[in-house]
């Protein structure tokens, strides 16, 4: 199985609340995703997503710091 892993900044105030398709520890701050082994994206033309729903405490602002297996990702 390929381990796609995920990571990124929560702001302040903002938790996962609940997730789909991944493990995501912990629920706020830095956030860890790791796609599941029914989830593996390396079948030839595969790919594999995730999602969760997040509730906040005030500040909705976007995730920063994102990097996918290390690489930094930029967001448009």
């Amino acid at each position: 199985m390929t381990v796609l892993h995920l990571t990124f900044t929560l702001p302040s105030g903002q938790t996962v609340t609940s997730d789909w398709n991944t493990t995501i520890t912990p629920v706020g701050g830095q956030v860890s995703a790791k796609n599941l082994s029914y989830s593996d994206p390396t079948a030839p033309g595969g790919s594999t997503s995730f999602g969760f729903q997040a509730n906040h405490t005030g500040n909705a602002g976007a995730a920063t710091q994102i990097s996918l297996n290390g690489t930094p990702c930029t967001t448009g």
